[in-house]
């Protein structure tokens, strides 16, 4: 979305909510946008106040992603305002580069080396293994076939069959070849994608401890917290979770109970630079750090303010680069760039990127569903 002052100054936010994109659109149109006219664009941590408490009806990914579009817009045109880059009004800079990785993922072991040395010849430090499962027809996560992955793929979710016990016996041969063939620096993560219980997800981290992974990615679904404490008991292989949570409530537990690593909110799912900011400062106090979110259904604003969040703030880990499509680029004209396994945010005053409104209206909506995940006997799974 755009936002426009009454003096001409414009910022942009995103409110991607991939699969329930319209929700929010109507959330913003019908419920926000009446209640934003008038209202001073200085006033960021008010106008988020406003819209979380005044809603009533708090939290939920509607909500919080219809927040974060206004709050990032706000950021935006502060720094316009300023004249300075976002990241200058967050306290500065950190860190001289954003650390990111890149997904290498192929339906056998050695599609996914080849994969991972592409990576490596870039300049990447840090890689996502995903590997297709011997016996299954495919995988979440999983690149099959020529260009761009992307799990959402038909206006009504598409089925896939999954099996737990094939899974968990073929995972640790992939990384074994991986640390094999490129020794023990390249950092390496791993998403689970909530497939697992908390004692299956123990045993995965424990067969994957002399791999050295940098974190086990989304284990188990997060609503059972207490489960975390099980996997914490029986493995040293490092936890990150959190790219479908919307609060710091959603995390508070995780984080001061210490049972997570690394926290995965976005700047668009976790209600804005604001509140990013504020999981962030929290996880800081409890040797937890970022490893944001940033799959392509995010768009370059999503991923533009995410890195003026990972410049400033002082518990980085890493952050998650999937690359857009040259069209996507171009209705959001951006100056971050990539160097040597880094990303770098824009310098230019506010977030460095901007929406091509002609442009973006040359590419209709279409709708497009997430999959959904079904065991070998039928009984539907998460995925």
């Amino acid at each position: 979305m755009k936002v426009v002052t009454d003096d001409g100054v414009t910022g942009v936010g995103d409110a991607t909510l991939n699969g329930r994109e319209l929700a929010v659109a109507s959330y913003l149109r019908d419920h926000v946008v009446p209640a934003l006219i008038g209202r001073d664009p200085a006033r960021i941590e008010d106008t988020w106040q406003y819209l979380y408490k005044g809603a009533y009806w708090r939290r939920g990914p509607v909500t919080m992603s219809a927040i974060a579009a206004v709050d990032t817009a706000l950021w935006d045109i502060k720094g316009k305002v300023a004249g300075l880059p976002v990241y200058q009004l967050l306290g500065g800079r950190s860190r001289a580069g954003v650390t990111v990785y890149g997904h290498a993922s192929a339906a056998t072991v050695d599609g996914v080396l080849t994969e991972v040395a592409r990576f490596v010849k870039d300049g990447y430090r840090a890689v996502r293994i995903q590997a297709g499962v011997p016996g299954l027809a495919g995988v979440y996560g999983v690149h099959i076939g020529p260009g761009v992955y992307e799990p959402a793929d038909a206006a009504v979710p598409s089925e896939a069959v999954w099996s737990t016990v094939r899974y968990l016996n073929h995972v640790p041969s992939v990384f074994a070849r991986v640390r094999e063939e490129f020794g023990p620096d390249l950092r390496l993560v791993h998403d689970v994608h909530h497939r697992l219980t908390p004692i299956e997800a123990a045993r995965l981290g424990k067969s994957l401890e002399p791999y050295a992974l940098t974190w086990m990615e989304d284990p188990v679904p997060a609503e059972l917290q207490e489960g975390f404490r099980l996997i914490r008991q029986h493995t040293t292989t490092p936890i990150a979770v959190g790219e479908v949570f919307n609060s710091v409530w959603d995390c508070q537990r995780l984080v001061t109970e210490q049972l997570i690593d690394y926290v995965r909110t976005t700047v668009v799912h976790a209600g804005g630079i604001t509140h990013l900011r504020r999981i962030f400062d929290l996880a800081a106090l409890y040797h937890v750090r970022s490893g944001s979110h940033g799959a392509t259904d995010l768009s370059p604003v999503c991923l533009a303010a995410a890195l003026h969040v990972d410049i400033s703030i002082p518990n980085f880990g890493l952050q998650e680069y999937m690359p857009h499509v040259a069209d996507t680029d171009a209705v959001f004209p951006h100056t971050y760039r990539f160097e040597d396994g880094f990303l770098h945010p824009s310098e230019e005053p506010g977030l460095g990127v901007d929406i091509d409104e002609d442009l973006a209206a040359r590419y209709p909506y279409r709708p497009a569903a997430l999959p959904v995940n079904r065991l070998e006997d039928g009984t539907l799974h998460s995925w």
